[in-house]
């Protein structure tokens, strides 16, 4: 039978925690379907979960490791009253309301969850290079965040993959700690702005590995240095170094929503008016939209604002059935 909640939240990150404190405060009675174990773009506690130490979230003055930063948030939204699903979210309708959810077989005619207001708080995955020893060492000098863990490397040789605005960013940061950063690019030219160039190109810290792949990461428990490969002659090399930070891009987590829900060219979602979508009663928080900060904090912030928004939207419609 299909199970109805006045809002139902889907991704259990930084942002659809944040969403199921507010909404369980407001007594929404929320339901937080918190994605699968198994997947690695859609998993219970979001990019947090791959993260070690996190030392930028305020309130922790000594740090605290990713994975009991989520479980916090976990707990504080269940204390309240929010319920937690864990599966994958298969299909939704959001052609009529109340909006239609399905978890495991898309197919089957009656959805799994009916939804007055949904919080969409999916998140977004970094692009990664698949590299043998790359997740392995994910967190342990392996980043996808120069704001997060660039202050772990001060005084140290690290490298940045990509030549875009968002690898030369990195490396600009970078380089407030680091005594070397080399940034490396497949291809013989950057595809950054010409302003980001001139920027690295001018910096004393930043070098370049031209027409240059990384092939593997190398160490046992900590980055120690990598492999690369020279595109034009084939020949590899080692280079020492104690941290890789890949800024290839992002991807949101958005398939689900295509065709009913409005994005941008990148896939992420729209949002106007604080975290409305182009539907109606659809709200949507953190990385899934925001493809700018894409921080634990910024993105808490969001879910919070999504909550209200939800809270608010539901309180003016039964208002108007009054």
């Amino acid at each position: 039978m299909t199970e109805s909640r006045q809002t139902i939240i889907v991704g259990s990150g930084p942002a659809g925690l944040t969403a199921g404190i507010y909404a369980a405060r407001a007594q929404l009675s929320p339901l937080v379907i918190e994605g699968e174990p198994s997947s690695t773009s859609d998993q219970p506690g979001g990019q947090l979960m791959l993260t070690t130490e996190v030392e930028n979230f305020p309130g922790f003055v000594q740090g605290i490791m990713g994975p009991e930063l989520m479980s916090a948030f976990r707990e504080q939204a269940a204390r309240f009253g929010a319920d937690y699903v864990t599966a994958k979210v298969s299909r939704v309708d959001l052609s009529s309301r109340p909006f239609g959810l399905w978890v495991g077989d898309p197919d089957t005619h009656e959805p799994s969850y009916e939804a007055r207001s949904l919080i969409v708080a999916t998140g977004a995955q970094s692009l990664m290079l698949n590299l043998p020893n790359e997740e392995r060492l994910l967190g342990y000098g392996v980043s996808t965040c120069a704001t997060c863990d660039g202050f772990f490397f001060r005084e140290r040789k690290i490298a940045v993959v990509g030549g875009g605005d968002s690898a030369i960013e990195e490396a600009l940061f970078l380089t407030r700690f680091a005594d070397l950063v080399t940034v490396i690019h497949r291809r013989g030219e950057l595809r950054a702005s010409k302003v980001m160039q001139q920027r690295a190109f001018a910096h004393s810290k930043i070098n370049f590995l031209w027409n240059t792949s990384v092939v593997d990461v190398l160490g046992e428990t900590t980055v120690s240095g990598i492999r690369v490969r020279d595109n034009l002659s084939e020949e590899e090399s080692e280079l020492e170094l104690a941290g890789l930070f890949v800024a290839i891009g992002h991807q949101p987590n958005t398939a689900l929503f295509k065709g009913q829900l409005e994005m941008e060219d990148t896939g992420y979602l729209r949002t106007f008016d604080g975290t409305r979508t182009n539907v109606d009663g659809v709200f949507a928080c953190g990385d899934v939209q925001d493809h700018r900060y894409r921080q634990a904090i910024t993105a808490a912030g969001s879910g919070c604002m999504a909550a209200i928004d939800a809270e608010r939207w539901l309180e003016d419609q039964q208002a108007e059935t009054r």
